[in-house]
């Protein structure tokens, strides 16, 4: 079968499934405070129905699945999915990206159900910040998070750190130190700020924070990166850290794009920045054969944009809001 091109021709191997819209916790940058409308629960794929669509897209090339929300782990059984989706054949790579609260719980039984890797958000390693940050999240239970997918054998596990001018940029050289000390299963991501409805907050320009890190650290520059992201990385040669930089605002990687995101209720969002893209969901309740299906997967990769125009001081903003997007 041939594989799922845009009209750029760029080849879309890459497929993050959002499981949910809802999250327990309110950071900053992702949403607002209040006023949020969550998505009804009849709206939201099932994992029958997410299986279904996973299996048309491996057929069609897609390898590698990231499981996202809002915050995966509040899904009830959500290593059921892990196991239903671990069986599809092509699929070579499951990852989840979450805020870790439940980890302590469920690191154990989404590895055994054929989890492999795992990114967790942390962008501050200082109790009263992250709280401030998360509006509420508890840092000691994300730290016991981390320890027990560790534990789990999951690797490596990619802490995400997105810098917020004025918020949190202080800590860059915490976060290093800190996981310095679990290198050798441990990655750290650093993440441009993206604006979504509304500019809440100013990004840190990836140059910046590598330029600061070069002041103290030795840095290697990696070639590739594992998961093959956006990410660019660089090792700090004093610890044997990996450190990876996904900067969208500054340093555009929109041509080498290869991602594609299944939103929670079923609409295929070919690009983070666009939000109008039709519902897979609607097609498939509606008796859609796989055949039909495919055909309408590849008709909106198609049409895929080139990218987005956001940038870190003007431009177009994102549409939506990311905890419905998936990241």
């Amino acid at each position: 079968m041939a594989p799922l091109t845009d009209s750029l021709g760029r080849v879309h191997t890459y497929l993050r499934i959002s499981v949910t819209d809802r999250c327990n916790y309110r950071c900053t940058y992702c949403m607002p405070a209040e006023g949020f409308r969550w998505m009804p629960h009849a709206e939201v794929l099932s994992y029958e129905e997410i299986t279904r669509l996973a299996r048309i897209f491996a057929a069609a090339g897609v390898r590698r699945l990231r499981l996202t929300g809002g915050e995966p782990t509040l899904r009830k059984d959500l290593p059921e999915l892990v196991g239903m989706l671990s069986e599809i054949p092509g699929i070579q790579d499951i990852a989840l990206t979450t805020n870790g609260h439940f980890l302590v719980d469920q690191a154990e039984p989404l590895a055994r159900a054929g989890l492999r890797r795992i990114n967790i958000s942390l962008d501050s390693l200082r109790p009263e910040r992250f709280a401030r940050l998360t509006r509420g999240g508890d840092l000691a239970r994300v730290l016991r998070g981390i320890e027990a997918a560790h534990q789990a054998g999951l690797r490596p596990v990619k802490i995400n750190a997105v810098l917020l001018k004025g918020e949190n940029e202080d800590e860059v050289e915490e976060l290093v130190e800190h996981f310095g000390q679990q290198a050798d299963r441990t990655e750290l991501r650093f993440i441009e700020y993206m604006p979504f409805e509304a500019r809440w907050h100013q990004c840190v320009p990836a140059a910046k924070v590598r330029q600061r890190l070069a002041e103290r650290y030795t840095l290697i520059p990696q070639r590739g990166s594992s998961g093959e992201g956006p990410a660019r990385s660089w090792m700090i040669e004093e610890s044997g850290l990996l450190v990876g930089f996904i900067s969208p605002l500054t340093e555009h990687f929109c041509a080498g794009c290869n991602r594609l995101r299944l939103m929670a209720n079923g609409h295929l969002r070919t690009c983070l920045a666009h939000e109008d893209t039709p519902s897979l969901r609607d097609l498939l309740r509606q008796g859609a054969s796989d055949e039909q299906l495919d055909r309408a997967i590849r008709a909106m990769v198609m049409g895929k944009p080139w990218g987005h125009d956001c940038q870190a001081d003007g431009g177009t903003l994102f549409e939506g809001v990311m905890t419905g997007v998936g990241g």
